[in-house]
């Protein structure tokens, strides 16, 4: 173990306590084994080198005892999540990574190769490696209240590697294990719920938190007598699993197109477990060994490195924000105004009416369009009230916040007003400058703009000062990303109170300079751009919307087209075509698309075949210089490259890693590319296009 320790230097170690105790109903001593690092909650108790060795020998302990059963549990809240990846950047050869598996396996699979019967008492969340020393305990409890319960190492670029893709299918049944290793952790990491896990078979009892240990050791008492038989369902290993399988794998190419390879490899070790025997020790040598063997290969992958970077920046570096001045200078919001009562501004009165319960004042051009954006967020409340998210007296106190007026000195009381119109300069220069007739000096006033100018809207108000852009991502209540940009004038209290106001409602601020398009559409623009061209120079509309794929964009371009909206797009455009002619050019087939009024390039059969609608064909007109699938990623990787290095010497972000967290949280961008940094330096393209990586080797990389 002492090379992978090395490795580990810094490990904080999860140490394991033993304690025989006496359990009423049960006629021996019980060894139960507490895993604890020493910190509260808010420190997760993880597995390293350290921690391993310690459950090794804790388990030492608990065998010379000669109990009737080992049971197994965590700290308060925390059962254990999973393997310490802190250690992961200092693995630099293949052997410290077997050595990392194997090690996992032969502690964890002492508690299913166990002639006493050992128990899981899961009180706490328990993911990855910890829900894994759940799994190879015989019998598993888990407390109501447990935060949460998954194997997310798909969604890192990992496997889980110390038995979860061998024993879950087995457990639970190969679709089941489907959708806790692959389903849930591909879409946004989900996890499960006690009562979703019970359901599922993961665990078999669950039960309320206040006496959990003690409900769980009469629960115990009953399996030790005969008394309670859990039940295992009988595993179908033929058709049943072709299924599963055929699921996993539309699922990894639905959400990854094969570019990630810890899925692709997650796929193989759940086909690998079919014919894995839990009751034969030389079968799950086998079943072992090939997580081994992946997880090596994975833990030297540089797409792990870019996942661990990704997961870092969004649970790190989007808490504090760069740029972001003192929080001690932000203002407290106690009510706020919406102008617009449209679809985008009625998610934004319903988003910030739940997450800050002030009231929200709608206003709009007519009274049907007000009571319209009222309704919008009375019946979103409902809903949430109808799932059992909202008590009926917390509804009733939501709606009672959210009012509409025609009449702007309804705004007089509000300490922040955003305005969320048409995309029209002159229109919210002329609603900023009427809002200042009936609002307070230190009142801030937001735009939710995607492409205009901060600096320009606020220059001819009596107070630019308090004018700032707050571009939010359409649905506003999934993506997690809020671009807060300062114009020439914003000041610093301005600035607090929207990087304030922004964690405030759940969302991960970005700061962004007053430039067109801010960050993530200037990006996005330039990315459509280069694809939409090459269809105008008379590339087929397949292949190009097909090319960019290992970008790891959630979509193909054109299908983002149709979700942005055409219109929005060349709108958007045309400014960065204004701002800067060298490098970004509107494409005649967007602008004959958008004159037609047509949604979409693509239309679909009553059998979901994917086409060309044949007026978009028609329309749209081509020259005769096709491009390759190979050049048409090849031209957006470096329009990416060279786009990306001119915002960093522009300042509009401070760092590469602001460009990376925005792409990840504003449009999905894969994390096993890190964002979009990550790779282009891992293909060499930054360095073709810039002469330089954007990261230092070893950041992100391997």
């Amino acid at each position: 173990m002492t090379d992978i320790a090395t490795a580990f230097a810094d490990e904080v170690v999860t140490n394991a306590y033993t304690k025989i105790v006496a359990v009423p109903g049960i006629e021996g001593p019980v060894a139960l084994i507490t895993l604890d690092n020493g910190f509260d909650h808010t420190k997760p108790s993880s597995f390293g080198p350290g921690g391993l060795a310690a459950l090794d020998a804790a388990l030492d302990e608990a065998f010379a005892a000669h109990p009737v059963a080992i049971a197994i549990t965590g700290k308060p809240f925390i059962f254990a999540a999973g393997a310490d990846l802190k250690g992961v950047p200092s693995i630099t050869n293949r052997d410290q990574a077997l050595e990392l598996g194997r090690l996992g396996h032969k502690v964890f699979r002492r508690l299913r190769e166990s002639s006493v019967p050992t128990f899981a008492f899961v009180n706490g969340v328990a993911l990855g490696g910890g829900l894994e020393v759940a799994l190879h305990s015989h019998y598993r409890t888990a407390s109501e209240n447990a935060g949460a319960l998954g194997l997310p190492e798909t969604f890192l670029g990992l496997v889980p590697g110390w038995g979860g893709t061998q024993l879950l299918p087995n457990l639970i049944g190969p679709s089941n294990a489907v959708t806790v290793v692959l389903e849930n952790a591909l879409n946004q990491n989900r996890t499960l719920t006690p009562k979703k896990a019970l359901e599922l078979g993961v665990v078999d009892a669950v039960f309320g938190s206040a006496d959990f240990l003690e409900q769980s050791f009469a629960w115990a008492a009953q399996v030790l007598a005969g008394e309670i038989t859990p039940a295992r369902p009988e595993i179908d290993r033929g058709k049943g699993w072709d299924d599963a399988i055929a699921r996993a794998k539309a699922i990894v190419e639905g959400k990854t197109k094969n570019n990630a390879p810890g899925p692709v490899k997650a796929v193989e070790l759940l086909e690998l477990a079919r014919t894995t025997d839990l009751t034969d020790p030389a079968s799950l040598d086998k079943g072992f060994a090939a997580e081994d063997e992946a997880l090596a290969d994975l833990l030297l992958a540089d797409e792990l490195r870019a996942g661990l970077y990704a997961f870092d920046l969004v649970n790190k570096r989007a808490k504090r924000p760069a740029g972001a001045p003192d929080k001690s200078l932000a203002r407290k919001v106690t009510g706020v105004g919406i102008v617009g009562a449209g679809l985008m501004a009625s998610q934004l009165a319903m988003l910030f009416v739940r997450q800050l319960k002030v009231p929200v004042v709608l206003t709009d051009i007519d009274q049907e369009r007000i009571d319209k954006g009222v309704g919008y967020v009375h019946g979103e409340i409902d809903k949430l009230q109808g799932k059992g998210r909202l008590s009926p007296d917390a509804a009733n106190r939501l709606k009672a916040l959210v009012s509409g007026s025609l009449d702007k000195a309804a705004f007089a009381n509000t300490d922040f007003v955003i305005e969320a119109v048409f995309e029209n300069l002159d229109l919210k220069k002329k609603i900023f400058a009427e809002l200042e007739e009936h609002i307070a000096p230190e009142t801030i006033l937001a735009t939710n703009t995607s492409s205009l100018p901060i600096t320009e809207m606020a220059a001819d108000l009596k107070h630019p000062e308090r004018v700032v852009g707050f571009h939010f991502f359409n649905p506003v209540a999934v993506l997690p990303l809020l671009e807060v940009i300062k114009g020439q004038k914003t000041d610093d209290a301005t600035l607090a109170t929207a990087f304030a106001t922004a964690r405030a409602l759940k969302k991960s601020a970005v700061g962004s300079a007053d430039l067109p398009g801010f960050v993530f559409n200037r990006l996005l623009i330039r990315t459509l751009g280069e694809v939409m061209n090459a269809v105008d120079e008379g590339t087929p509309f397949e292949v190009a919307d097909n090319a960019i794929a290992e970008l790891g964009m959630p979509m193909t371009p054109f299908t983002l087209l149709a979700l942005v909206g055409p219109a929005v797009a060349l709108h958007t455009g045309e400014t960065l075509a204004a701002a800067y002619p060298e490098r970004f050019h509107n494409s005649p087939g967007l602008e004959a698309l958008v004159e037609a009024k047509k949604p979409a390039v693509w239309s679909y059969g009553a059998d979901g075949t994917q086409v060309v609608d044949p007026e978009v064909a028609a329309l749209w007109k081509q020259g005769d210089t096709a491009s390759t699938s190979a050049e048409v990623l090849d031209r957006t990787r470096r329009a990416f490259a060279e786009e990306i290095q001119i915002m960093l010497d522009e300042g509009v972000v401070a760092a590469a890693e602001d460009i990376d967290l925005c792409l990840i949280l504003g449009g999905g961008f894969g994390f096993w590319n890190g964002g979009i940094t990550p790779y282009l330096d891992r293909t060499g393209t930054s360095e073709a296009v810039n002469g330089k990586r954007f990261l230092a080797p070893g950041v992100a990389s391997v």
